[in-house]
């Protein structure tokens, strides 16, 4: 049967339908009301949520809002060109083992949260998430699902200029910024998904369609980035992994989010996020566009004039 947590007003919720469940209430104290907690006792989870028709509904999914349903992550992965298609629009190659970098857990922001932005080159990036249950050290790629408590979906906001005001390159603090980090709808178990392995993933920008594809296309699926990670890192209960996004960044064709644009990700079976852009500030390499950022820039508009 599986489960569906939610994070209402910072309580754990289980969902079924447009319903939600207190966590704390249906369980008679046995959780408490940290989702973090939640992730700790999944077999009892996925009992719970078995049962849910017996037991009266806590309200509608339409009157709350919802936060991130990993609040509190201790570490938050991230993983670049993992996309075949991705990796070609970037005019970059395979990579031969996974990219790795890591997005402050600061950043990690709910579904309909505001994504506030600091300069005129922010990016979109929409990803399947899967977020570790048990954790592990050194896991084989075998058993890698039995470690994850369940995925969702997530956007891994990127503010160019940060990103490429260094050389080489850094990801992180560019990727960090508050809000770039927006995960949910709910965290969705592996047994509550006909197949996993297979689902379609896109993006559109205020009902423009950017992006497209299906997350089977991953060249480092999740069982690999798994055992990858566990070689080098004890992954932890409640771990977040970015696994990736595919071709349609708006580097590439120099489209930006802009203020009150509506951001919108969704994932078959997995829901959607729904963030609107707003334009707080500039920080302080805002107005800087770096070599590196002007060559990306110079490819997509070489690339646009030979489609004319």
């Amino acid at each position: 049967m599986g489960f569906k947590l939610a994070n209402i007003d910072g309580r754990a919720a289980l969902v079924s339908g447009e319903d939600y469940y207190d966590l704390e209430k249906i369980s008679q104290g046995n959780f408490s009301q940290d989702p973090m907690q939640a992730l700790e006792a999944l077999s009892e989870l996925s009992a719970l949520g078995a049962q849910l028709d017996n037991f009266e509904a806590s309200g509608q999914l339409a009157d709350v809002e919802l936060g991130p349903p990993v609040p509190n992550p201790k570490n938050c992965y991230a993983v670049g060109l993992n996309y075949r298609n991705h990796a070609e629009e970037s005019n970059m190659a395979m990579p031969p083992v996974p990219m790795v970098f890591t997005k402050h857990t600061s950043c990690i922001s709910g579904p309909t949260a505001d994504i506030e932005m600091r300069s005129d080159y922010v990016d979109y990036e929409a990803e399947l998430v899967a977020v570790i249950g048990k954790p592990g050290k050194d896991i084989a790629k075998e058993i890698a699902w039995q470690h994850v408590a369940g995925l969702c979906v997530g956007q891994d906001i990127s503010d160019r200029p940060m990103q490429f005001s260094a050389a080489p390159p850094q990801f992180n603090l560019g990727k960090s910024f508050d809000t770039f980090g927006p995960i949910g709808p709910v965290l969705t178990s592996l047994e509550s998904l006909q197949d996993y392995h297979s689902m379609e993933i896109q993006c559109d920008v205020s009902g423009e369609l950017r992006q497209k594809d299906n997350v089977s296309d991953l060249i480092f699926d999740i069982p690999y980035l798994i055992a990858y990670l566990s070689e080098i890192v004890t992954l932890k209960t409640g771990d977040i992994i970015f696994t990736g996004t595919p071709a349609g960044v708006g580097v590439i064709d120099g489209k930006y989010l802009r203020d009150g644009d509506m951001l919108t990700t969704s994932i078959e079976g997995l829901g959607t996020l729904r963030n609107r852009c707003v334009r707080i500030a500039d920080h302080s390499r805002a107005d800087i566009v770096p070599e590196a950022f002007s060559k990306l820039l110079a490819n997509a508009r070489e690339k646009a004039n030979a489609g004319k």
